[in-house]
């Protein structure tokens, strides 16, 4: 039986994100191992029929010898199973695994979710990292990019060249999220739905809700995600203070966007493309998000939401207000502008279809 071994650091992610590719290649007959630190997603996956190997590392740690811990706990892991390709994800398993599937000669397609913020801005840790990447993926088969820009950066420092092929990023699932009914608009609520963290544009966010807040009382901003950065007592004061609603970290964010009436996504993270804007978009919710590599791949200006500039919390107020006054049915046109958008452009079909023909491509250069 042919074998296919992920390498991921998130169970939410691989679960969330990568399933209908995961079931896929297990309707095919393959053997599908999944290697990532534990999460209760973990139990929705060995469900699915994966087989699980644990292992544990630090997504934001530099420290040397344990990144080559885990290349070598790669590599062990790669040696005991013989899969027949590996899919990898993020950073640390792109690398250490790449670095591991050369030794052993496995055939590797990573995916390049983003650069991350190390890697984007210029600096030692970039042009170390450009340095592994360049190693890891001598002999890779394929590496897919989300977007024009991440897949230049390795375009213009010679990394794999001839390897590159470009996927609408996740893509998203248009059955689970399906078109929602555009609720009344007595109240306008605006969501914000994200790991909280400065670059992700979290401060931008909230000074908008403490300015439009007072000024417009029909309004409510949400808040949803895990504090990955101290933000906690700073939400909870704002809650406290009726300018925004906090949720934390939810499982299925349909119910949230049913009663929103527009996202706000002003991050400057180096993002591949951003699942939230695809989600929303495809239950026909209008977008305001920076314009920037990852967000502006979704966001039609003008078109199905709105683009400002990165950390210009002015420009954010003026949309929102711009966005205020509209019509009903223009706030609504926008929405199914967005749903059309993904309709054509990013159905996670289309992501399913290039990793089985990838796969199968690699495969057959080893025979």
């Amino acid at each position: 039986m042919k074998k296919v071994l992920i390498l991921s650091n998130h169970h939410v992610y691989t679960y969330n994100f990568r399933k209908e590719i995961i079931q896929a290649l297990l309707d095919k007959g393959y053997e599908v191992y999944i290697v990532l630190p534990y999460g209760e997603k973990v139990e929705l996956l060995k469900e699915m029929g994966c087989k699980y190997i644990e292992v544990s590392f630090d997504r934001h740690g530099t420290n040397p010898l344990n990144e080559l811990k885990l290349m070598l706990e790669y590599k062990k892991i790669l040696k005991r199973i013989r899969p027949d390709v590996v899919l990898s994800y993020t950073i640390k398993p792109n690398i250490y695994g790449g670095i591991a599937c050369r030794f052993l000669k496995i055939p590797q397609i990573a995916n390049i979710t983003g650069l991350g913020t190390a890697v984007e801005n210029a600096g030692i840790m970039q042009q170390i990292t450009v340095l592994l990447y360049k190693f890891a993926f001598k002999k890779i088969s394929c590496i897919f990019f989300q977007n024009e820009e991440n897949m230049q950066f390795f375009t213009d420092r010679k990394i794999a060249i001839g390897k590159h092929q470009l996927i609408p990023g996740s893509g998203v699932n248009l059955e689970h999220f399906r078109v929602l009914e555009y609720p009344p608009d007595d109240t306008i609520e605006f969501v914000f739905i994200s790991r909280i963290m400065q670059e992700k544009g979290i401060d931008q966010y909230l000074e908008a809700a403490q300015y439009i807040k007072p000024k417009y009382p029909h309004t409510r901003f949400h808040v949803l995600g895990f504090c990955e950065e101290t933000y906690e007592g700073r939400l909870a004061a704002l809650q406290q203070s009726g300018i925004i609603e906090y949720h934390g970290m939810q499982q299925d964010i349909r119910s949230f966007l049913l009663r929103s009436h527009c996202t706000i996504h002003p991050t400057y993270y180096p993002e591949g493309i951003s699942n939230v804007l695809l989600e929303s978009a495809a239950t026909t919710r209008p977008i305001i998000a920076t314009n920037r590599s990852g967000c502006r791949e979704v966001v039609e200006d003008g078109v199905n939401g709105f683009l400002i500039k990165e950390k210009n919390t002015t420009e954010l107020i003026n949309k929102i207000e711009h966005f205020l006054g509209l019509s009903y049915e223009q706030k609504r046109q926008l929405g199914l502008a967005g749903r059309g958008k993904v309709e054509k452009e990013f159905d996670r079909q289309f992501v399913v279809d290039a990793y089985c023909a990838e796969i199968f491509r690699a495969q057959n250069l080893l025979i």
